[in-house]
């Protein structure tokens, strides 16, 4: 019997390594949908249409954006996460939902161990801006201002839990300032108040403020990787700044449901390698103010295995909460 069992088993591995395979070769044979969980505009969504149009080239098959925002991301990472594991369902995985909604949430409908990676695709800096109405030229004499008025400024977030939000906690704690949060319904109706005045203080990604930077609209005191940004060359640094203790960096990988075949994942990490070395994606990327960064599935598992217990310390740190 033993004998028996043993082929027996060997020939269901034979058969399901041959499935594998033989699905690998294939895929795809239809389209294949991103999934969003952010509304079109900023770094997620830019993103995903940085990549779709280049992966439907190199793969071969249609590339769908569809854009599920909601529930701070967690209705596009739901509906994913129970997506049937083959591929043609991917997730546009945000860091801000991805490492931090594990912590800003009691009980959440996902988990991080629902998605296997298949690249990341690109990072973003934050920058920290104020409106001209601010009497600071610089990010030392910001913090001195902001130290020196207590509870006088506020800050815009693009809402509770938001990487504006924990990232502006982050830099609270980093200074030892005080300042208002103020939350908004997304990046949009952030900035028109920040435009206006209403509020002050606004640490967000450069799809958001680079041109209003750029422009003199709003001042950019620094921004928070380790690089200083090609659309914003006088902005420095946090560390040339004089606060190299506080970096800041938003991420957006991609992602399949967990049990999706490694043959298949193979084949999308290979397309969205050659899908981001095109030199359109890269000029197009630094119009849009978004870096390019390929990892591979280890690097991307390794990233956000780094990340988790950090935000989780940040977010419970500020007593930041969504339930």
């Amino acid at each position: 019997m033993k004998k028996y069992s043993v082929i027996g088993s060997a020939l269901v591995i034979c058969s399901l390594s041959f499935a594998s395979l033989a699905l690998a070769q294939s895929f795809p044979d239809r389209p294949i949908t991103l999934v969003v969980p952010n509304p079109p505009g900023g770094l997620v969504d830019t993103s995903a249409r940085l990549l779709s149009e280049p992966l439907s080239r190199v793969i071969g098959q249609t590339v769908v954006v569809d854009n599920k925002p909601g529930a701070s991301g967690n209705i596009a990472y739901q509906f994913v996460a129970n997506a049937k594991p083959d591929g043609y369902t991917l997730l546009i995985s945000y860091s801000g939902y991805h490492v931090g909604n594990p912590a800003l949430f009691e009980k959440l409908s996902w988990d991080p161990k629902d998605f296997s990676p298949v690249a990341l695709l690109t990072v973003s800096t934050n920058v920290i801006a104020v409106h001209p109405s601010v009497p600071v030229n610089n990010l030392k004499e910001f913090i001195a201002y902001a130290k020196a008025n207590p509870g006088k400024l506020n800050y815009a977030s693009q809402g509770n839990g938001s990487v504006s939000h924990i990232g502006t906690e982050m830099f609270k704690q980093s200074t030892g300032t005080d300042m208002i949060h103020v939350p908004y319904k997304g990046s949009g109706p952030a900035i028109q108040d920040v435009l206006a005045g209403q509020v002050q203080v606004f640490i967000s990604t450069p799809p958001s403020l680079m041109q209003h930077v750029q422009s003199g609209k709003l001042k950019g005191l620094a921004v928070t990787g380790k690089n200083r940004h090609p659309g914003m060359p006088n902005v420095p640094t946090t560390a040339e700044a004089g606060l190299p203790s506080f970096q800041l960096e938003s991420w957006v990988a991609l992602y399949a449901p967990a049990g999706t075949p490694a043959p298949v994942i193979t084949k999308l990490t290979d397309s969205v390698k050659k899908s981001l070395a095109l030199p359109e994606v890269k000029e197009r990327s630094d119009a849009a103010g978004v870096e390019l960064r390929y990892l591979n599935p280890a690097a991307t598992d390794a990233l956000v295995k780094k990340e988790l217990p950090y935000w989780n310390k940040a977010i419970k740190s500020a007593n930041i909460t969504l339930d």
